[in-house]
């Protein structure tokens, strides 16, 4: 188990991303002390209970913190690096009526079940159990302007991404908008599926250990991620097309402006070994109300391998 510095408790809670919310805690950057972001399953468990959308009393999808990094400024970037993530002894999968791109083959019939996650394993069915790879559904700093929604839509400082490769081992880069970043973290899952079709995943509460580093200068325009083998863009837009294009051209200019590849060269690389696919389905623009679940845009991710660069 990774030792906690500093543990957040789910009673930290919130319901946005947003310069208005006093932090819980400060920290420096770069002194490899690491936070504990508790989060908060208690919508799943009424659900499970057999409430509808609309008994519900639960915050949805809080995100705990915010954290304030000290010396971080508008035009920075925060790297939040995952070190673990623990699970509690069980998650949820849901079925919510309209949501999602199972919903005509669903119905309109509410769906809960609670899911065994023990020793590192989650049973799916009985006889289908698979390994656990949790990772973090939520993250992000503060928008310099109004709230950053934590389920829909995702937004140039993170939000609900629903990113299979925010995980353990893993950096998540975030752009900081505001001073302190104000970072908060929520949305835990045991195990999900790239693209997250059915809306929802393995719910599982949890809690989040990561330590901050802090990079001077240097803003990207939107979240981005660094695994052992691979960089990964992405692309946030509205149509799904705009979303891919900003993705290849952040990977693009990577290339060139960050690795010293012509244009040309960055050109041929990403058309063999560039490869994209849609992230978790919360859009980036507000839903149409009549249709809250609905995206309207998409996240989209694009991956470089590391061997590829100079």
């Amino acid at each position: 188990m990774t030792t906690i510095d500093h543990f957040l408790s789910n009673e930290n809670g919130k319901g946005s991303f947003s310069a208005a919310i006093e932090p819980v805690l400060r920290i420096k950057p770069g002194t490899g002390e690491t936070i504990g972001f508790e989060t908060d399953d208690e919508v799943y468990d009424q659900l499970y209970e057999g409430k509808t959308l609309d008994q519900i009393t639960a915050q949805i999808n809080p995100v705990t913190g915010p954290v304030y990094v000290e010396g971080a400024e508008p035009g920075d970037t925060l790297a939040v690096h995952i070190h673990d993530i623990e699970l509690t002894e069980f998650g949820y999968s849901v079925y919510l009526p309209s949501a999602g791109a199972l919903a005509e083959r669903m119905g309109q019939d509410q769906m809960a079940r609670r899911i065994p996650v023990k020793n590192g394993k989650v049973a799916l069915l009985d006889g289908v159990e698979v390994d656990a790879l949790p990772m973090i559904g939520c993250i992000g700093t503060a928008p310099a302007e109004g709230e950053g929604s934590v389920v829909m839509p995702s937004f140039a400082n993170g939000g609900n991404m629903d990113l299979t490769d925010a995980k353990p081992g893993s950096t998540v880069y975030l752009p900081v908008d505001v001073p302190g970043a104000l970072l908060s973290i929520g949305d835990i899952h045991a195990i999900m599926s790239r693209g997250e079709s059915s809306f929802v995943a393995i719910e599982a509460q949890g809690t989040t250990i990561v330590s901050v580093d802090l990079i001077k200068g240097v803003k990207h325009r939107a979240p981005r991620i660094e695994t052992e083998d691979e960089w990964i863009f992405i692309g946030l837009g509205n149509p799904v097309q705009e979303s891919i294009q900003r993705g290849y051209e952040d990977l693009f200019d990577f290339l060139v402006e960050d690795n010293g590849y012509s244009r040309e060269d960055a050109y041929v690389v990403m058309s063999a070994l560039a490869h994209s696919e849609l992230g978790g389905p919360t859009g980036s623009e507000d839903p149409d109300p009549l249709h809250p679940f609905t995206a309207i845009g998409a996240v989209t991710v694009h991956r470089l391998p590391k061997s590829l660069l100079k």
